[in-house]
């Protein structure tokens, strides 16, 4: 390792509550997603916040874990610390339903371009690894758009941890950027495998009987993905171009399926912004030439999913009207999650030479009380697809295509994947709403 790289990394070396003195009072920090938070650096913000060291932050990220939601976004610093989430999930959930949180609506593939030119970034706090002979760490699987934060703030500060895979890609940042270093090696918080529910391996199979030998696949995390995968087993030749790199990944590839030979974009690479799931799946991306992680801004970017033939999107819907609205992010007006890159994807799958985007669902909710097939949007919902985007939509009912669909031939179509007890009183409000 050269001598001049160590010199700056131990001169560089601090402790975490020392690192957040760099961070000025009033200051706007954005960090990764999930298991690229720094967790030292993070309590030692929420310390400094409780002893009266801050008295005004606005912190930022997509899909904040377990060290966001266990310090920063404890009610205690409620009037100290304003959260503003990019995409709401578990950990943030509660405090923007209570007033506690934003929610800044975006698509994800903007948001680098929103962190550069709309949103001020003062601080950028990241978790990375060791560093290398060169000088570089990696932002592990978490480049998505943390790695252009770490660029545009006037303070860097990184958490160096020895569990944190070096992935190759784009995901590099050199000990001279970083304004100060502390070391932190807790093993990386794991994202779990929702248990298997009995709808999944019929919307599973539909989907799989559609994607072809050679596609490249866009998967994201859940039972339905899973069941994907699993169906995909027999296939040949699949590529991976995705958002997220997810656990059934690994098993695709590591089984050959997924080898990438056929792709029209990377060929032999597997493509993802941010990766998420248990142990195994980040000792496989850990200096595995196959992996590349890439800025949200490209791998998102709907003209580059396009360059890719047969791209196959598989994401998730909460609820679905008559006409083909899909709302993916809300329950009515209560923010659920966020956008992320289904609109991406949606997009980029549609214009991809023989492509393919699937939004599928479960056709009930609240234990098969509540149709997720509705007349109308309930009242306040957000519409994350609109229905000119839409492609295809799939439950355990079947799949309908949208596109060159009339209203009349879509009402049909996705009353037919509600579930049976409910199309009776669907069909009677298509008729009322003059759909049918």
């Amino acid at each position: 390792m050269s001598t001049r790289w160590q010199e700056i990394y131990k001169q560089k070396l601090t402790s975490a509550a020392d690192a957040t003195l760099l961070i000025p009072d009033g200051a706007s920090i954005v960090q990764p997603v999930i298991a690229g938070e720094p967790a030292a650096i993070l309590g030692a913000i929420a310390d400094r916040a409780r002893s009266g060291g801050f008295t005004n932050l606005t912190m930022r990220a997509l899909l904040p874990f377990i060290a966001t939601k266990s310090s920063i976004l404890h009610p205690d610093l409620r009037g100290i610390i304003r959260w503003e989430s990019l995409f709401v999930g578990g950990a943030d959930r509660s405090a923007v339903h209570e007033g506690r949180a934003g929610f800044t609506p975006n698509f994800f593939h903007q948001v680098p371009r929103l962190l550069s030119e709309f949103i001020p970034v003062d601080v950028c706090i990241a978790r990375v690894s060791p560093m290398d002979s060169h000088g570089y760490m990696s932002l592990g699987g978490w480049t998505e758009y943390t790695s252009t934060a770490a660029r545009v703030a006037k303070v860097l500060l990184l958490e160096v941890n020895q569990h944190v895979p070096r992935v190759h890609g784009r995901s590099f940042l050199h000990v001279s950027e970083a304004t100060a270093i502390v070391e932190h090696n807790e093993p990386l918080p794991e994202l779990p495998t929702p248990a298997p529910r009995p709808e999944d391996d019929a919307i599973g199979k539909s989907i799989a009987e559609m994607v072809p030998d050679g596609a490249t696949l866009q998967l994201g995390i859940g039972g339905i993905p899973n069941a994907v995968a699993i169906r995909l087993q027999n296939h040949k030749d699949l590529g991976i171009h995705s958002e997220m790199f997810c656990d059934s990944m690994v098993d695709l590839i590591e089984s050959g399926v997924a080898n990438g030979i056929r792709k029209t974009l990377h060929p032999r690479k597997a493509i993802f912004t941010f990766a998420a799931g248990p142990a195994r799946l980040y000792r496989f991306l850990d200096d595995n030439p196959y992996c590349e992680t890439h800025p949200v801004s490209y791998t998102n970017d709907p003209s580059v999913i396009a360059q890719n033939n047969d791209l196959v999107s598989v994401n998730a819907a909460i609820e679905v009207d008559l006409t083909g609205q899909v709302c993916a992010e809300s329950m009515g007006p209560a923010q659920f999650s966020g956008t992320g890159g289904q609109a991406d994807f949606v997009r980029g799958a549609f214009n991809s030479p023989g492509g393919k985007s699937f939004l599928a669902f479960y056709s009930t909710a609240k234990s098969g009380d509540v149709s997720r097939v509705v007349p109308m949007l309930t009242h306040g919902a957000a519409v994350t697809t609109p229905r000119t985007d839409v492609h295809y939509l799939v439950s355990e009912h079947g799949v309908a295509l949208m596109k060159g669909k009339s209203v009349s031939e879509r009402a049909k179509a996705i009353i037919g994947l509600a579930h049976p007890r409910f199309r009776d009183g669907l069909t009677e409000e298509a008729r009322r709403l003059s759909y049918v």
